[in-house]
């Protein structure tokens, strides 16, 4: 719980009465390696924060293949912004990972008991959605390389936490494509 406070009071200020309050809101679950949070066709309509562990977001195109659009790992906080439609992609456990999670109704209830709790949301979900951007933008232009070399920059602790066949997918290419690289730069 100290890690969700911790990541909660770098967008705001909360007092003691609102941080007994916001905990008493959360769910702490476990998911196992390669278990799925949700799966596609599904509605999800929780707020989910990471304390431990790796989520891989991805989807499947129309040949069938998997394409990995996304991770998110620890200290993360996400949600599906499109509440009432269910989700289109599967969010699996890569690794073992522990959650708090925020039904519906009690992230609501947070928004409507304390007072400046939807502009701490709102800089959470702005600071997520610019990060997203940011990791994807260099996936449209860049060569395979420098894809790659971007990737470890912006995920740093995820290489080695990750199938190569994910980051491979996240990348759009191969996995031999990804291995000669990886072979190339050392």
């Amino acid at each position: 719980m100290k890690e969700l406070i911790t990541y909660l009071l770098q967008f705001g200020n909360l007092n003691p009465q609102q941080i007994e309050l916001i905990s008493s809101k959360t769910t702490e679950i476990q998911l196992r390696k390669e278990e799925y949070l949700i799966e596609a066709g599904n509605a999800f309509n929780e707020v989910v924060y990471i304390i431990e562990g790796i989520f891989r977001i991805y989807y499947y195109n129309k040949k069938g293949d998997e394409i990995t659009k996304y991770f998110i790992d620890e200290n993360h906080l996400f949600a599906n912004p499109y509440k009432s439609e269910p989700l289109t992609e599967y969010i699996q456990a890569i690794t073992d990972c522990k959650l708090l999670v925020f039904s519906q109704k009690d992230w609501n209830e947070l928004s409507n008991t304390i007072i400046g709790w939807d502009k701490i949301a709102n800089k959470i979900f702005q600071k997520g959605l610019t990060e997203k951007l940011d990791r994807r933008s260099s996936l449209v232009s860049e060569d395979a390389t420098t894809r790659y070399l971007t990737f470890l920059e912006k995920f740093p602790t995820l290489a080695n936490r990750v199938p190569l066949s994910h980051i491979a997918s996240y990348l759009g290419i191969t996995q031999q494509s990804l291995s000669r690289i990886r072979k190339n730069i050392r």
